[in-house]
């Protein structure tokens, strides 16, 4: 017997919490709902049989998610003063499916995220009214809302896209902190807190640099870059180190950023790059040597 797909329905113009629920079910129960066909209709309501024969589903095959007042639902009166959403009832539901979920630091960050937005928990973040927080992914994702051929298809298709990518970005965040922590040599170069560190992972370098260390040095074991630089507000100056490694390093392409701290000997943005033979130790012993206060 052929395999029948099943329907989701969610709001018309669909919020980051809409978003995120179908991206849960789509994503981490492709069995049920990878899929699925999407059908859209006025917050709060359930679709009626005859529209859902014209999407081609029968009523056991639908599953609502942020309206109908359903199981995937939170605007029932006696969860109204509760702190879920949409997503955090369907992250309950696929985490039931598989309990590994459980454990994916990346999935639950997305999930609090999305239930504190749904409860405009953005209103007490520092500096809430600046401009900073219409770049994030909920009010994107709103703006399709305010262009003049809206599509309810484009708003969601954008917001699945955007939360694959977070789940990626936080990740990678996940693995470079792990990184940094089991991994990280820490340095004193030109009398601030350095870190050295062989990793695939370049987010090694910001986050370490959010955590203070005012330059990091980073050697990717597999491509042979390095990549090093210093916190946009330290007064330490690459210059000399530079110079140093053009010196002994006739092999690898550096290029030293306009504000001399950034010293980068490659990067996935340039396909042209040389990696250097130099070690991360050498490196460091040069860092160590050269930079100056």
């Amino acid at each position: 017997m052929p395999h029948k797909r099943k329907l989701i329905v969610t709001h018309h113009a669909p919020d980051l919490d809409a978003c995120g629920a179908v991206w849960m079910l789509k994503r981490f129960d492709p069995e049920g709902y990878a899929d699925a066909k999407i059908a859209f209709v006025n917050p709060g309501k359930r679709i009626s049989y005859e529209e859902a024969l014209r999407h081609g589903a029968e009523l056991h095959e639908i599953t609502h998610v942020d309206t109908g007042k359903g199981r995937f639902d939170h605007h029932q009166e006696e969860r109204g003063s509760m702190h879920i959403s949409a997503t955090s009832l369907v992250y309950d539901y696929v985490c039931s499916l598989d309990e590994n979920l459980k454990d994916d630091e990346a999935l639950n960050v997305i999930c609090e995220f999305i239930t504190d937005v749904d409860h405009f928990q953005e209103i007490y973040w520092p500096e809430a009214d600046s401009y900073r927080y219409n770049f994030m992914i909920y009010d994107l994702i709103r703006g399709f809302e305010y262009q003049d051929q809206h599509d309810d298809n484009v708003q969601l298709r954008f917001g699945l896209e955007c939360l694959d990518s977070a789940y990626a970005v936080i990740k990678h965040h996940i693995s470079a902190v792990q990184s940094i922590e089991e991994n990280g040599q820490v340095l004193e170069v030109a009398g601030r807190k350095g870190l050295a560190i062989e990793s695939r992972n370049d987010d090694t370098i910001k986050i370490a640099q959010k955590m203070g260390y005012e330059v990091v040095i980073r050697k990717d074991p597999k491509l042979g870059i390095i990549r090093i630089k210093a916190r946009p507000d330290s007064d330490i100056d690459l210059t000399d180190l530079y110079n140093a490694i053009l010196e002994k390093d006739q092999v690898g392409k550096w290029y030293m950023h306009p504000s001399k701290k950034m010293l980068l000997n490659g990067s996935v943005k340039d396909r042209s790059s040389t990696p250097s033979p130099l070690t991360l130790n050498q490196v460091v012993k040069m860092a160590l040597e050269i930079c100056k206060q």
